[in-house]
This record gives C-alpha cells, sequence and structure tokens, in this order.
C-alpha cells in the first residue's frame, strides 16, 4: 500500500487498532487529525470525503475587528487666533480608540517634527549639506524645515548649556519669539540636556510662547519637573514626559504629573528611541506594550507617545566612513528611515527628525497608510541633491 492509499484509506476512520507491532523508544507520540487533506489524494479519495475536498476549496476571510475598553487621549498642538494663539492650523496626537487603522478607531495620522537647533551641534555631512545654509539662524533654519515637509518645529536650545555658551532663558526665549514669527506650525520647545538649567529655559520660554501649545521636552525624573509642569498650566501648553527605556518609570512620572495638576491632555510620553542595531527592537516593545496598555484601560499610559528618530544618527554605522557599507549619503538616510518606519510602525505619534530624504520617505508611507497619497518610488539622487 502507498502512501495516496493510506491517506485514503484513514478518511473519516475514528479509531485505529494496532496489531503485532513492536515499538521500542522511550517516548512515542500519535498525532491523528479528523480531516486529512493532501494535494495528492487522486479523485476517488475526495469522492470517499466530500467534507475534505470541500474544505480545500475558497475560504472566506473576515478581518477580525477587536473592542477596547480604554483609549488614547488627543493633545492638541498649537493654537489658532481665535484660540489664543498665531498657528495657521492645529495638529492633533493621539485619539486612538483601537490598534490597528483597519479597527476603525483612529482618527489621528501620526505627524513628523524637524529638528532645529539655536546653536548647530558637530552633524554628519550627510545632513550638514542640507542645511549649512541656514544654521546661523534658527529662524530661517525653521522655514527651510517647513519647505522641507515638517508638520511640526522643534527648536533644541543647545546654547544655554553651561558647557556651550550658556546663554540666558532670556535669550532662549527671544530665539523661541524669532521662531514662532518665522513659523505657522506648532512648536516643540527642547533644552539643552542639564537638569539644572531646563527648568528654568522651558519655563520662561513658555511665558514667551504663552497660549501657543507648545510642547516642552522635557520633564523627567531628574530634575524639577514640578516648575515644568507649572509653567504649561499657567501658559498653557503640553509637556513631553521623557523617561530612559523603563515603562514603570514612565507611569511613575506621568502619576507625579498627574498630581501636579496636569492633565492627560497635556501630556506627551516619550520612553527613549533606540537606534536601528542599538535597542531598537526594545523601544519596539515598549511602544507596543505603552499602546496595548492604554486601550485596556491603564490611565497611566493613556496618552500620545514622541520618538527621537534623530538618535539614528548615533549609530556610528549611519555616518562612519567604510567604503564596504556603502556611500554614508544613502547610508545615514536609510538608519534614520527605518528608525522612523519601525516606532512607526509599533504605533509612534510623533517623531522628531532631521534628514529631509528621511523625512519625506517616512511622511510618504504615513499619508499612503492614511490614503492620503498613493506610495511612490524613491529617486535615490535625491537623497544628494534634494
Amino acid at each position: 500500500m502507498n502512501l495516496e492509499e493510506l491517506l485514503s484509506s484513514l478518511v473519516g476512520t475514528e479509531e485505529i487498532e494496532l496489531e503485532n507491532v513492536s515499538v521500542d523508544a522511550e517516548e512515542l507520540v500519535l498525532k491523528v487529525q479528523q480531516a486529512i487533506v493532501s494535494a495528492g489524494l487522486p479523485a476517488p479519495a475526495a469522492r470517499l470525503a466530500p467534507e475534505v475536498a470541500e474544505a480545500s476549496g475558497p475560504v472566506r476571510f473576515e478581518t477580525p475587528i477587536r473592542e477596547y475598553k480604554g483609549e488614547v487621549v488627543e493633545v492638541q498642538m498649537g493654537a489658532t487666533k481665535s484660540e489664543g494663539g498665531t498657528r495657521r492650523k492645529v495638529i492633533k496626537l493621539g485619539g486612538q480608540k483601537s490598534l490597528f487603522w483597519f479597527e476603525g478607531g483612529i482618527r489621528n495620522r501620526p505627524v513628523v517634527t524637524f529638528d532645529v537647533f539655536d546653536v548647530a551641534p558637530p552633524l554628519p555631512r550627510a545632513i550638514r549639506e542640507h542645511v549649512e545654509d541656514v544654521w546661523d539662524s534658527p529662524a530661517e533654519w525653521a522655514k527651510k524645515a517647513v519647505k522641507l515637509g515638517a508638520d511640526l518645529v522643534t527648536i533644541h536650545l543647545t546654547s544655554t548649556d553651561p558647557n556651550n555658551q550658556n546663554t540666558t532663558p532670556k535669550e532662549a526665549a527671544r530665539v523661541v519669539e524669532d521662531i514662532l514669527q518665522a513659523v505657522d506650525v506648532p512648536l516643540v520647545i527642547g533644552g539643552s540636556g542639564t537638569p539644572e538649567k531646563d527648568p528654568l529655559v522651558l519655563e520662561k520660554c513658555a511665558e514667551a510662547a504663552e497660549g501657543e501649545r507648545c510642547l516642552l521636552a522635557s520633564a523627567n525624573l531628574d530634575l524639577d519637573y514640578k516648575k515644568i509642569a507649572q509653567a504649561a498650566i499657567k501658559y498653557r501648553h503640553n509637556v513631553l514626559s521623557w523617561t530612559s527605556m523603563n515603562i514603570n518609570d514612565q507611569k511613575s512620572l506621568n502619576r507625579l504629573l498627574f498630581d501636579e495638576g496636569l492633565p492627560k491632555e497635556q501630556i506627551v510620553q516619550d520612553p527613549t528611541t533606540g537606534a536601528l542595531g542599538y535597542g531598537l527592537d526594545y523601544t519596539y516593545s515598549i511602544i507596543e506594550r505603552m499602546k496595548i496598555g492604554a486601550l485596556k484601560g491603564d490611565e497611566e499610559l493613556q496618552m500620545p507617545i514622541s520618538c527621537g528618530v534623530t538618535n539614528a544618527w548615533g549609530a556610528r554605522e549611519s555616518w562612519l566612513k567604510n567604503d564596504e557599507w556603502g556611500p554614508r549619503e544613502y547610508r545615514g538616510p536609510l538608519w534614520e528611515i527605518l528608525t522612523g518606519l519601525a516606532v512607526l510602525m509599533a504605533g509612534a505619534d510623533i517623531m522628531m527628525m532631521l534628514h529631509p530624504t528621511a523625512v519625506k520617505t517616512v511622511k510618504d508611507v504615513i499619508l499612503s497608510m492614511t490614503g492620503e497619497k498613493k506610495s511612490r518610488p524613491v529617486k535615490y539622487e535625491d537623497w544628494i541633491t534634494l
């Protein structure tokens, strides 16, 4: 008896009894399926088991739609004239009531913010060649960022660092005022990462931008988060709640901000973004856990998520000269693109980015996801000449 004959004879069999069989084994596992389907079954076998033939026909796929008891709150970035600000339009983050687009519970698409510096740090040549004509003027840099497709602009006030130029909070506030006059998109205002000075800088900038609903970046557990939270409440802004790849710290910081009177609708979370090859998989899993937790009803995680995609340029593979790795002009933007797409798929709501081609590519993917734009092939020559 060959295999096909054996399979045919077993169709519809409910019980098999073996006689005169000797088995020498430490463990014997038998798995018997009620219906056996084989592409090699001859026509007679199909006639013997019509239920098998029917099962092998076309199967209708129905999209699994889940319902969630929780949701991510909606955070408004920017304020129009009628709302007490000067922005042309506002951008809303979050608002998800489902995990996937096809489930129908997502109403705000992810957005991209372009990094701008008041004093340019050492930048890889692949980035520098696109912005060196404006990097002495934060306002002009911001205008170029908008022209290159940024939904928002992030100003990093790196000059306030005591180890840099140690500029005063008042001087930093003037930079913010200049950018507000230069562009009409919402702003993210970042300090220098100096725990003792950032709260003072962000407080003064919040006052200068009163009513504009900027995002103050950032509050964390290592500085005076209370001062930042109170400035956001007083001058009507949002706060970036930043922690370092620790979901328990994220929940703790969010809870502390709640205690200061800051509502969920004025908080955006940043769990820290590891670059491709440098912890991106961990970042992905944390964002995923945060989104799922929010939708399950965890109130300490029900805020939109921001990701510093520009951390991709901290990976040496993105900028180090090595002919075996290919041209840096392509490799660097690719590193940022792949990092951006990963966090986008994980559930990021706002991505801080830097290279014009990376911004354009990620935005194209976002717009194609939402049906606002058809995807297009990338012209690689644009990576250098854009």
